[in-house]
């Protein structure tokens, strides 16, 4: 057996010592004298190959720590285990435990590639807010392989009852997150999924919607006379009564170009990329809507871009419509609460059910998508003359005509 008096009379680069107590353990003297590397030569039972496994340097490993070490290589090789290869699987592990992101990286790094995939920029800042506000500070640096159902249902309680909408969004955007996860392989599975079952459950969508403020549709020829058309007609005004008398959305209408409009047929066409539904909607523009555009056409220094244009050459934010309702103290069929410019399509869709037009003609003036797939498959026509009809009997309401 080799032992330390001889080891420390090594030659440089003599030939390796074997050290006689374990098969294949070797002392192999490098360029210093009484120096060497100690290496474990075996055949591998997994390929049959001859190896050679290093165990250290002599003397900082000692002859006892390099014969333990040789014994317990010598033992997986007798389990039928390369211990070269189990030492690299050991290594690989280390590395890939290093890599795994905390779970505020990891939701950073996806949402860096998922951002680019959103049309509403408002949707972008929701996105990665809600996580800094309602995850980030109990579990953003914990690293994702650690993270447990019980962990997401602390960070949801506060919120799951009480504001479910947002509670479902951020579980949905942190089960993506996890979903990132393990595609990456820094976990096997998502443990998002499973949260619902250990919180209370959630009410019905039904019984959570909150419907926008509206003002009750037999206001409105009093709103038209008593607040639109008793002061002078501002941008503001301008638009909300386009907004009341097309039934569109407001993004639909603060975005409108001149473009869009087609005075000779009188019809309005806003492109799919702005629909909430991403198809092309054609609104017929009732005589009321005409006089209007043509008398910003007329103030028009081009008749191209946008028809309501902000100080800065932008389009008016949501704000322009929200603040001629609060400043009029417009009160909706919500107690205490200021009807809201969205409201007005609900306005309309209660004047169309009571006075007896087609529920998909009043859908289709809404721009809502036909739920049932089989039924949106045969329409192929958007009733446009026949909502022209309505539309300007709508017009005729509201004006007192």
């Amino acid at each position: 057996m080799l032992s330390d008096a001889e080891a420390r009379k090594l030659k440089p680069n003599g030939k390796p010592v074997a050290d006689g107590s374990v098969v294949g353990l070797y002392l192999v003297p490098n360029a210093t004298g009484g120096s060497g590397k100690w290496i474990l030569r075996f055949m591998s039972p997994t390929n049959g190959k001859r190896r050679e496994m290093g165990l250290g340097s002599y003397p900082s490993t000692s002859i006892r720590d390099a014969r333990n070490r040789a014994s317990e290589a010598r033992g997986m090789i007798e389990d039928g285990g390369d211990p070269l290869d189990v030492r690299r699987e050991r290594q690989r592990k280390i590395t890939q435990l290093a890599a795994i992101p905390t779970f505020e990286k990891a939701a950073r790094e996806h949402y860096a590639d998922k951002v680019e995939g959103f049309r509403n920029r408002k949707h972008i800042h929701q996105w990665i807010n809600t996580l800094e506000r309602f995850i980030f500070p109990k579990i953003g640096r914990l690293p994702v392989n650690t993270l447990t159902p019980a962990d997401f249902a602390a960070c949801l309680k506060p919120i799951w009852l009480k504001k479910p909408d947002t509670a479902s969004r951020v579980k949905q955007r942190c089960d993506a997150i996890m979903n990132w996860a393990a595609a990456n392989g820094y976990i096997m599975a998502s443990p998002v999924s499973v949260v619902d079952k250990i919180l209370p459950k959630q009410p019905g969508k039904r019984e959570r919607t909150e419907h926008h403020p509206a003002l009750p549709w037999r206001e409105l020829p009093g709103f038209f006379s008593g607040m639109l058309h008793a002061a002078s007609p501002s941008a503001g005004r301008k638009m909300l009564e386009l907004l009341i008398l097309t039934a569109a959305r407001s993004g639909e209408l603060r975005h409108v170009e001149w473009e869009e409009i087609d005075f000779t047929n009188a019809v309005w066409t806003v492109p799919a990329t702005r629909m909430k539904t991403k198809v092309i909607h054609r609104v017929p523009l009732s005589a009321r809507c005409i006089e209007i555009l043509k008398a910003e056409l007329a103030k028009s220094e081009t008749g191209r871009g946008l028809i309501f244009r902000s100080r800065s050459d932008k389009p008016f934010t949501d704000m322009v419509l929200t603040q001629v309702m609060r400043d009029n103290k417009i009160m909706s069929d919500t107690l205490g609460r200021t009807a809201t410019a969205h409201g007005f399509r609900s306005s309309f869709r209660c004047w169309a059910s009571e006075n007896g037009y087609a529920r998909d003609l009043a859908e289709r003036a809404l721009s809502h998508t036909v739920q049932n797939a089989v039924e949106a498959a045969y329409h192929r026509t958007d009733l446009l003359e026949q909502r022209r009809a309505m539309m300007a009997a709508w017009e005729g309401f509201c004006l007192s005509r």
